[in-house]
């Protein structure tokens, strides 16, 4: 091949890489910080992505700020887990079509020494009540996440002042905050599927779980195209009713970490 033969061929070759990186369609979806640092995204989307033949942009954040996404119009679809926000973001017309995808629960999770006894305690609040009372070092998300609402609600059913240097708002996702807990050898709420994803790399413990306040359900809403005509409607229509099939859900129950499942599918 000559000169000019090899420089006409590179050039039709990043055009077309150019043609094809450009036509690539692309769907914006928030979801929170633990489908992302679970690992659950790596294995769920690709198989969308494949058979759409697009590719989704993740902005991983807190729940709040996930839906905040949303009312703004910044992304198509928002994959999230806690509900009565959630029930506001559509009854405000900011999203419709709002399907449940999965759940699993939250845990409070410490030392293995549980200085508050914890381990103890009847309920999450009794828990709660624990950690105040010994002024323990509890980590809190603090960033109006679905775990940080959880975490509200507890303190406010229990009547209970987060007073004191013992208590710490992190502003950080999930994994960031166990990393924390295990700094400070604190406590914290934690949504299973993380923990579980981080267990090799904290030494803290699962010490209370089980109370059914502590029920933790995910759901996929699409952003209203009426609120913002600028939206992919059709591809998140697409996504929602991929997470919610027979192949999406058998993702999400075959998805394991160390031999543990994550999230346990409960579309209808």
């Amino acid at each position: 091949m000559n000169r000019r033969n090899f420089l006409y061929a590179v050039i039709i070759f990043l055009m077309l890489s150019f043609t094809s990186a450009h036509a690539e369609i692309r769907l914006r979806m928030s979801t929170t910080t633990s489908t992302e640092n679970s690992g659950l995204l790596k294995v769920l989307l690709p198989p969308f992505e494949k058979s759409c033949d697009c590719k989704v942009d993740v902005v991983a954040v807190g729940t709040g700020k996930a839906l905040k996404l949303g009312e703004m119009g910044d992304v198509d679809v928002v994959f999230v887990h806690a509900r009565a926000l959630e029930d506001k973001f559509v009854a405000d017309g900011f999203g419709i079509n709002r399907k449940d995808v999965m759940y699993n629960d939250f845990v409070i999770i410490g030392p293995s020494s549980d200085p508050a006894g914890v381990k103890g305690a009847k309920t999450a609040g009794e828990a709660f009540s624990h950690i105040a009372a010994k002024n323990a070092v509890f980590i809190s998300r603090g960033d109006e996440s679905g775990t940080h609402e959880k975490e509200k609600e507890i303190w406010k059913v229990e009547g209970i002042a987060k007073k004191g240097s013992w208590y710490i708002e992190a502003g950080q996702g999930m994994g960031e905050v166990i990393n924390m807990a295990t700094e400070k050898q604190g406590y914290t709420l934690a949504d299973r599927g993380t923990y579980i994803a981080y267990k090799k790399k904290s030494d803290l413990v699962l010490l209370y779980e089980g109370d059914k306040t502590l029920f933790n359900p995910y759901g996929v809403i699409t952003v209203n195209p009426q609120r913002h005509p600028h939206v992919k409607h059709d591809l998140a229509k697409k996504l929602t009713e991929f997470l919610t099939s027979k192949e999406g859900q058998g993702i999400i129950a075959e998805f394991k970490v160390n031999g543990e499942q994550l999230f346990f599918p409960n579309a209808k």
